[in-house]
């Protein structure tokens, strides 16, 4: 038994990477040759794509579609997307004007090697070419194509991660905010895009109605714990392994759930919201190997 666990843990490990893989090679020759006069904005929208990363939310969006169908290559462009809207807010959050930072990916922030105004404009073009790359990829599948990118889109708006990146900026003039508001902008400025990148994953998979109601309940729970746990590797964590800078919210006196609940009780959510994930995956359908293994690594994360 316990060797039949090995190898299903091995076979998911494989299953992970080879996702990264895939969608490094997409993104990595996704600018290559492009521009003429304008080629540095390419430039410095493939310098912040590129310098590394975990790649969770494109990985949950193919592992989501590999529950229900085979080959989630065909799904990569829709991975991506989500991958340079990220990438974008990244870009953004590291300006001068939002946290100020010189480290991220183990690199230099893009405005240290740019400038403040053509990373201002990699992290729009990054934004932009994400709805150029879903809006072809509807066109080529379908409405079901369209229903996941307007998933996508509507998580990375005003109602959902700039809702929640508001409330953060908001939240540096307060001494301390309350607990639904913690909750409040945790789950939309880095939960909305786990979510919908689950949920947009399960749609063009093509899952059924109440797999696709579970799955939501999934990436709440899996973009909470995600949340928490970054703010314990803000404290507790190492530069070099992380590949930014530490202990960010409490030089800037912002609130987290660190301030909030403390180290110990933070470690305990993270864990019940772990196990409640699994419980979730337990409820579908189909089997999850896969997102359950990388949901147990999420939580064991050490960057």
């Amino acid at each position: 038994m316990l060797m039949m666990t090995k190898k299903r843990s091995l076979m998911a490990k494989m299953k992970v990477d080879n996702c990264k893989k895939e969608i490094e090679v997409y993104l990595s020759s996704y600018f290559k040759d492009k521009g003429v006069y304008n080629k540095l904005i390419y430039e410095a929208s493939s310098y912040s794509l590129n310098i590394g990363g975990k790649r969770i939310r494109p990985i949950l969006l193919m592992l989501s579609y590999d529950l229900y169908k085979e080959d989630y290559s065909k799904v990569i462009p829709m991975a991506a997307a989500i991958e340079m809207i990220h990438t974008y807010s990244l870009i953004h959050d590291d300006l001068p004007a939002m946290d100020n930072d010189d480290l991220r990916r183990g690199k230099p922030t893009n405005h240290k090697v740019y400038g403040e105004g053509i990373a201002t404009l990699a992290g729009d073009a990054l934004l932009n070419e994400s709805m150029i790359v879903m809006i072809n990829f509807s066109l080529n599948h379908g409405e079901k194509a369209l229903k996941a990118s307007k998933i996508i889109s509507e998580a990375a708006g005003a109602e959902g991660m700039i809702g929640g990146q508001v409330v953060d900026i908001l939240s540096e003039t307060k001494k301390s905010i309350s607990e639904d508001e913690l909750k409040y902008m945790h789950l939309k400025k880095t939960g909305e895009l786990i979510k919908a990148s689950i949920i947009a994953g399960a749609i063009l998979g093509e899952a059924p109605k109440e797999d696709v109601e579970i799955l939501n309940l999934f990436g709440i729970k899996l973009g909470l714990a995600f949340q928490i746990k970054d703010d314990i590797l803000d404290v507790v964590g190492k530069v070099e392994k992380l590949g930014k800078n530490t202990k960010k919210d409490e030089h800037m006196n912002k609130c987290n759930f660190i301030t909030m609940y403390g180290i110990e009780k933070c470690e305990v959510l993270c864990k019940t919201l772990t196990d409640e994930c699994i419980e979730l995956l337990n409820r579908l359908s189909v089997s999850a190997t896969y997102l359950k293994t990388l949901t147990f690594n999420l939580l064991e994360r050490e960057y």
